[in-house]
């Protein structure tokens, strides 16, 4: 499903250059869970916005099924982000005038899908949330907000899943919730890849790795 390599990603910081990935190598297989665990400030969120097609690396090449993701053009690029690949981010990043039903819509990007309003509101029942439809963000609880992105990243049937501290701002029940359903889009046959500090998906992931200054290491 994902494979990279010599990823390189370097930042002009006030001391000098940064390098956030440092000749990173990575092969995903389809329908793997992966956990890729690491201190804060080790690249952890810099490779997974590379890999979703979001973060051009300074050198290196990212494949997705086959597909070299930063040979496309922008707008390629773009679409083939939203038809493929689903986000979850530790900060929700819900819009917030928008109700749940409609901040789930919005990942349809102006498809005018018939099939998009059924899609949403199924998985927003199938994550516990259909008396929170015509609901605002600051409305919902934490565990809530995150399972409202959880289904917009997968309205369009994404392959693969990238959730970067999906649980960070959760409590321990929440955040088991929110794993299990990663496991269950998983046994569904998607492709999963989580960045974390700390072990809560260790129990789930068939694959672990350690990240320490834009390396993988033992």
């Amino acid at each position: 499903m994902v494979s990279c390599k010599n990823l390189n990603k370097a930042y002009r910081g006030q001391s000098g250059e940064v390098r956030s990935l440092d000749g990173l190598d990575l092969a995903v297989p389809a329908g793997e869970f992966l956990c890729v665990r690491g201190p804060s400030g080790c690249g952890k969120t810099t490779l997974l916005l590379t890999l979703g097609g979001m973060l051009r690396p300074t050198q290196g090449t990212v494949q997705i099924n086959g597909r070299e993701i930063y040979a496309l053009s922008l707008r390629e690029r773009a679409k083939f982000r939203a038809t493929t690949v689903g986000f979850v981010f530790q900060m929700f990043h819900l819009v917030p005038y928008l109700t749940v039903l409609e901040n789930v819509l919005a990942a349809a990007g102006g498809t005018n899908s018939p099939a998009a309003p059924h899609r949403a509101e199924t998985l927003l029942a199938e994550l516990g949330l259909s008396a929170r439809l015509r609901h605002r963000p600051s409305e919902l609880s934490a565990g809530e907000r995150q399972r409202t992105a959880l289904a917009r990243a997968l309205l369009n049937r994404p392959q693969l899943l990238l959730a970067d501290e999906p649980t960070g701002n959760l409590d321990p029940q929440n955040a088991a919730e929110v794993f299990q359903h990663l496991k269950q889009f998983q046994r569904g046959g998607g492709t999963v890849v989580v960045v974390t500090h700390g072990a809560t998906a260790e129990g789930l992931a068939d694959r672990v790795l350690e990240m320490r200054a834009g390396r993988f290491v033992p």
